[in-house]
C-alpha cells in the first residue's frame, strides 16, 4: 500500500495528563506520519487505565471495531483490554500496539494482548529486548523516538564563570528518584552549584511535597529548585542555564528527557542497567559494548555524553560522579564536546514517522471503507474525541 493511501487510527491514553514522555512520542509521531501523507485519526481514550472499567473496555471495543485500514493502540490501553484486542484479530482488524513500556502488572494480560495483535512496535530496544525476555516474543518492531531541533544551551560555564547548573526533568514521581538526587545533592554543599527538579507534582502530590520537604531538611533551600511542570519560555530558560542533565529513574525503557537534553548539547547522568543509556547513545551507534548498558542494545562508538552510573538506595556513588564533574574542568569540557558531538547525529521525529509507516504499511490491507462514527457515552459525546494532529 502506498504509504500517502494508509488510513491510521491512532487510540491514545487520555488519563495521562502530565507531560510524559509517552506523550510527546504519540504526538509527534502522529504529527509527522500526517506530513508523510498517511490520514490520521487521532482518538484519546480516558479511562481507568490501565485494565481500564468494563465501559472502558467497551469504548475501546467500539473503536477497535469501527476503524479504517490501520489501528494503532498505545499499550498503556492495549495490554489491559485482551479480550478486546482479540476480538477484534478474530474480526478481521489490523491492530498494532505501540509498546513504550511494559507493564509488569498485567504480565498475563499483556502477553495476550501482544499475542492477538497484529504487530508489535516497541519505541526501544531496551523494551523490546525486556518484551522479549518476558514473553518470548518473535518479531517485535522497534521505531526509535526522534528529537525536535533545538537551541543550544548558553550554560552558565560557557563563558568560563558562574555557577554550574544541574537540572532534572521528570515528572515528580518515586521512580524518577528525585529523592535520591537531593540525598546525593546534600552531600556537596562545600562546592558551588545550583539544580532545579522540573515536572508535574500533581502525578503523586505526596511524593512532591515530600521533596519539597526534603529540600528544607537538607539545607538545600535556595540552591534547589522545584518548580513543578514548566512549559514554554519558562522551560526554555531553564535549559538555556543547564550545564548537566540528570535521569536516573529506576526504571526506564528510553528516556525522551536525554535526547532532548543532547539535542541542546548538555550532558547527561542516567542510571546504569536502565534504557536511558541506550539514549544516552543514540547518534553514535556500533556494536561494541559499553558499561552500564543493556546487553544487545546499539551503543556508541565515541565518548559517552555524560556517565552511565551504578546506584542502588545508597547516593553515594552519584554524589562522587557529580563532585568529581564538578572539580573537574577537563571533564566538563570532554562531556560537552561529546554531548554536542551526538547533538548532529540525532535522528528527528520524521525518521520515527517513516519506520512506523513502513511496519504498517507492509501489512495494512488496502480499503477505502469510511469508518462508523465511535460509540458515544452517556453524555452523547463521543467515547474518544477525535482530533487530527497537527
Amino acid at each position: 500500500m502506498p504509504p500517502a493511501s494508509l488510513r491510521l487510527r491512532f487510540v491514545v491514553p487520555g488519563n495521562i495528563r502530565h507531560n510524559s514522555g509517552g506523550n510527546v512520542y504519540n504526538a509527534a509521531l502522529a504529527r509527522e506520519l500526517a506530513a508523510l501523507g498517511a490520514a490520521v485519526e487521532s482518538c484519546p481514550l480516558d479511562g481507568d487505565w490501565p485494565g481500564g472499567s468494563a465501559g472502558d473496555r467497551r469504548r475501546l471495543a467500539s473503536l477497535l471495531h469501527t476503524a479504517p485500514s490501520v489501528i494503532l493502540v498505545d499499550s498503556f490501553l492495549a495490554c489491559g483490554a485482551p479480550d478486546e484486542l482479540e476480538a477484534a484479530g478474530a474480526a478481521g482488524q489490523q491492530v498494532w500496539i505501540l509498546l513504550h513500556m511494559p507493564l509488569p502488572d498485567h504480565a498475563e494480560h499483556e502477553r495476550r494482548a501482544l499475542q492477538a495483535a497484529a504487530g508489535v512496535i516497541c519505541t526501544s530496544g531496551s523494551a523490546a529486548a525486556g518484551i522479549r525476555a518476558r514473553h518470548g516474543l518473535d518479531g517485535i518492531r522497534v521505531a526509535l523516538p526522534g528529537t525536535a531541533p533545538a537551541r543550544l544551551a548558553a550554560g552558565s560555564l560557557s563563558g568560563g564563570s558562574g555557577v554550574p547548573h544541574l537540572i532534572a526533568v521528570a515528572a515528580l514521581l518515586e521512580n524518577k528518584d528525585q529523592s535520591l538526587l537531593l540525598d546525593a545533592l546534600a552531600r556537596l554543599t562545600d562546592l558551588p552549584w545550583t539544580a532545579s527538579l522540573i515536572g508535574s507534582d500533581t502525578a503523586d502530590p505526596v511524593y512532591a511535597a515530600q521533596l519539597r520537604n526534603s529540600v528544607e531538611r537538607l539545607g538545600l533551600a535556595g540552591r534547589v529548585s522545584i518548580p513543578g511542570e514548566l512549559r514554554g519560555p519558562a522551560l526554555e530558560a531553564e535549559w538555556d542555564a543547564a550545564d548537566l542533565s540528570l535521569l536516573i529513574s529506576r526504571a526506564e525503557t528510553y528516556g525522551l528527557v536525554v535526547t532532548e537534553s543532547l539535542a541542546r548539547s548538555i550532558p547527561v547522568v542516567v542510571r546504569e542497567g536502565t534504557g536511558a543509556v541506550e539514549a544516552l547513545a543514540a547518534g553514535n551507534l556500533s556494536g561494541s559494548p559499553v558499561p552500564g548498558n543493556l546487553p544487545g542494545l546499539p551503543v556508541p562508538d565515541k565518548p559517552l555524553p555524560g556517565a552511565a552510573v551504578g546506584l542502588g538506595t545508597d547516593p553515594a556513588p552519584l554524589a562522587d560522579l557529580l563532585r568529581r564533574w564538578l572539580g573537574d574542568a577537563g571533564l566538563r569540557e570532554r562531556w560537552r564536546d561529546a554531548a554536542a558531538d551526538a547533538h548532529g547525529r540525532l535522528p528527528g521525529w520524521d525518521a520515527t514517522a517513516r519506520t512506523v509507516l513502513e511496519f504498517l504499511s507492509a501489512e495494512a490491507p488496502a480499503t477505502s471503507a469510511t469508518p462508523e462514527p465511535p460509540e458515544t457515552g452517556e453524555s452523547g459525546k463521543p467515547a474518544a474525541q477525535v482530533d487530527t494532529a497537527s
